[in-house]
């Protein structure tokens, strides 16, 4: 006879980075009210990579975040929390727990 296997569901797969990256850039300027173009601008890019990196399209440096993000007022560590969160919400998770101090691994 078959054993008869617990029902898992399936999980949504994880959103790429630059597309939670993207996700997320956009809501905020969107949320400010601000143009595209004015962001560009005072990131020091093209409105054209900008749109891009909003579409999830492109993976931009660690500077070109940092400049994207600071032309729009948010902190980096803001923005990794809402991009996590909103991970967490597509793929249907809640933060795992995570212990104090340091964890060994096994060999």
């Amino acid at each position: 006879m078959a054993d008869i296997l617990p029902f898992q569901p399936k999980r949504a797969p994880e959103p790429l980075w630059r597309e939670a990256l993207g996700r997320n850039l956009r809501a905020t300027r969107e949320e400010q009210g601000d143009r595209l173009v004015d962001i560009a601008e005072r990131a020091g890019i093209s409105p054209q990579y900008l749109s891009e990196i909003e579409r999830g399209r492109k993976e931009p440096s660690s500077e070109m975040i940092a400049a994207v993000a600071g032309a729009l007022g948010v902190g980096l560590a803001d923005l990794l929390v809402d991009i996590a969160g909103d991970v967490r919400q597509r793929i249907g998770t809640r933060p795992a727990s995570r212990p104090a101090g340091p964890v060994l691994m096994a060999a």
